[in-house]
């Protein structure tokens, strides 16, 4: 615990000393306490909440987050279920014909008694009065007095919530029978940074928030077990955390009081018949399952805490080291979503599916919650690179491959080349709100994301990417790093420039697309069949029966990779040519020896969206 403090307290001294010169960040300490009225699914809120303006300049108004107040009707969530072409199907009821079907938002169906909604009853500034204005799920707040940069205000607010039916992450009553699945639950203190205020309305997607610290108290009937966010502080007086403990309960409830460190969200979930598993990993982070038992869970929740454990371990040497004391795997919600040091996941899987959600939503440790990543802007950035570290675990420590591919993941690629080519692809570089689909969302954020990480190694050298990861997690852990924080660091490790890859794959549709031609018995034209030139790996193997490798940098890059210690180029002579130019489609290669066959990148890390052509023999 004292190593951890320390680190926390050295890395809150960084934010002055941080990577990219002038960068700041806000900061936000929350004391709540809620008292929850399980008869009405509803509970009172009280909360004291120091914000640190470290701006530069003067604060005339801050703003919250409302998110409950989505899952009402009329919301502009509503209309967006009600409008986009494929509905997220958790969220939508098919009142047609499965011949016909018509979908209709679940939302749009919600009475006063199982709608959601955070009202506010009292907001005050260093003890002044405020005035505020609800607009759906943003809190406008025009200050007493102004925030000047460096200042400390302390908001006192109190609230009343009704939590509503579960829908999307937050609610009551889930399909597999978790009472309370508390997720935004809170009014949350809007991100503001370099880009100014984050004020997204919430229809659906992801979040963003300042680091801070909480200290949260949940009065609730006595009977329930917690999963949450943070370190429980007082086990011996609650339920389900010590086989000793007494429960103190005040008319039939009892209270249970959490901590958490430089975080930027807190959830929890609440049930009467959850039980608590716990392990600790070699690291020393103490992970809880926090689950309902059964037939469709006991077994397989306790078959994947070693795993878990394994993750954070494995983690921390490809990645960095998890440096919260902590993580608290919940059941609840509707699929898996990440969390400060928690997630709340659905549970009746079998092994594969718990585990693979379990890492996928741990990795979020990293590329969301250690690095405060906008998701609403850069969703690529967060579940792309979360993607990567979840293939990666998932590969190595739960399916036991010693040895790696070196494309550890053509699945992506494959989900990639589907969305390029399906005509419904948008430049990654959209907020994640305003994709036309779903299905263009998902495969975007998600594969293309883990492409561009996958192809960076193909365009860098995988060692330097692996030390990108590490240098990047040194330099901006607790803080909110852009995708250009990352260009900048791998730039930095490999000494190649990377501008033209991350604006051609990021912010455009261009794609990838080479081709081999006009093979001669001593020469060959390599071709750009498309608009997107890169760099390129070319495997030749002669008549002889030996091979050559052929590397042709890009002048963009302004620099060359390394050779890599690769099974495809085992013992192979490696001949560095001249650069290619991105205005020149065609470039000739001359061979010494006679050429059986020739194979453009055999590693398959290049995302060409025709390899067809990739390969001819003679």
């Amino acid at each position: 615990m004292r190593k951890f403090t320390l680190l926390i307290c050295l890395c809150l001294v960084q934010f002055v000393f941080a990577q990219r010169k002038g960068y700041w960040q806000q900061k936000v300490d929350y004391k709540m306490t809620i008292d929850i009225k399980d008869d009405l699914y509803q509970y009172d809120g009280k909360m004291k909440l120091k914000y640190t303006n470290n701006s530069g300049q003067s604060l005339n108004k801050v703003y919250f987050h409302l998110y409950f107040n989505a899952f009402q009707p009329k919301s502009m969530m509503d209309y967006r279920l009600s409008n986009i072409a494929d509905p997220d199907k958790r969220m939508v009821d098919n009142i047609g014909t499965k011949e016909n079907p018509k979908m209709q938002s679940r939302i749009a169906t919600l009475g006063k008694d199982n709608m959601g909604y955070q009202k506010i009853i009292s907001l005050t500034q260093n003890g002044k009065s405020t005035s505020y204005k609800v607009d759906g799920t943003i809190l406008e707040v025009t200050l007493a007095t102004p925030i000047k940069t460096g200042k400390t205000a302390t908001f006192d607010m109190v609230w009343e919530a009704q939590i509503p039916e579960q829908i999307r992450r937050s609610g009551r009553n889930s399909k597999e029978g978790v009472a309370y699945s508390m997720t935004q639950w809170y009014p949350k203190m809007a991100q503001f940074d370099d880009f100014g205020w984050h004020l997204d309305e919430y229809v659906g997607r992801e979040f963003i928030a300042p680091f801070g610290n909480f200290d949260v108290t949940i009065n609730i009937g006595k009977d329930y077990v917690i999963g949450s966010s943070g370190v429980l502080q007082n086990p011996k007086e609650v339920k389900g955390y010590d086989k000793n403990a007494k429960i103190v309960e005040n008319n039939g409830r009892a209270s249970w009081n959490f901590k958490a460190t430089n975080i930027h969200d807190f959830a929890w979930a609440a049930d009467k018949d959850f039980v608590v598993d716990e392990a600790t990993s070699k690291g020393g982070v103490k992970v809880y399952f926090v689950y309902k038992p059964g037939e469709k869970t006991t077994k397989v929740w306790k078959e994947a805490m070693p795993y878990t454990t394994e993750f954070f371990d494995y983690s921390a040497n490809k990645f960095g080291a998890y440096p919260w004391p902590t993580y608290t795997v919940v059941q609840g919600g509707d699929g898996g979503m990440e969390y400060g040091t928690a997630t709340l996941i659905t549970g009746e899987r079998n092994l594969a599916s718990l585990v693979g959600v379990i890492y996928h939503e741990a990795a979020h440790s990293w590329y969301q919650h250690l690095f405060g990543i906008n998701e609403t802007v850069d969703e690529w950035f967060d579940e792309g690179f979360t993607s990567y570290v979840e293939n990666l675990a998932s590969l190595q420590v739960f399916e036991k491959q010693a040895t790696l591919a070196s494309n550890p993941n053509v699945d992506a690629y494959r989900g990639y080349v589907a969305l390029a080519l399906s005509g419904k692809e948008e430049p990654a570089s959209l907020l994640a709100d305003y994709y036309n689909t779903n299905y263009a969302y998902s495969l975007e954020a998600y594969y293309k994301g883990q492409v561009l990480a996958i192809q960076l190694g193909y365009i860098i050298g995988q060692e330097n990417l692996d030390k990108t990861f590490l240098k990047f997690y040194d330099e901006w852990k607790f803080k909110h790093p852009t995708a250009n924080d990352f260009k900048r660091v791998a730039e930095e490790v490999s000494g190649i420039n990377l501008k033209w890859y991350f604006n051609l794959f990021i912010n455009t549709t261009r794609k990838i697309d080479y081709a081999v031609d006009n093979v001669q018995a001593n020469a060959f034209t390599v071709v750009n069949q498309s608009d997107f030139a890169m760099p390129l790996d070319v495997l030749v193997e002669y008549t002889d029966g030996s091979k050559e490798l052929f590397y042709i940098p890009l002048r963009e890059m302004r620099g060359e990779k390394s050779a890599e210690n690769l099974v495809e180029y085992k013992n192979v002579k490696r001949t560095v040519l001249t650069d290619a130019f991105w205005t020149n489609p065609n470039y000739e290669v001359k061979t010494s020896k006679e050429i059986k066959q020739i194979s453009i990148d055999p590693t398959l890390r290049l995302a060409d969206v025709d390899y067809k052509n990739n390969v001819v023999t003679r």
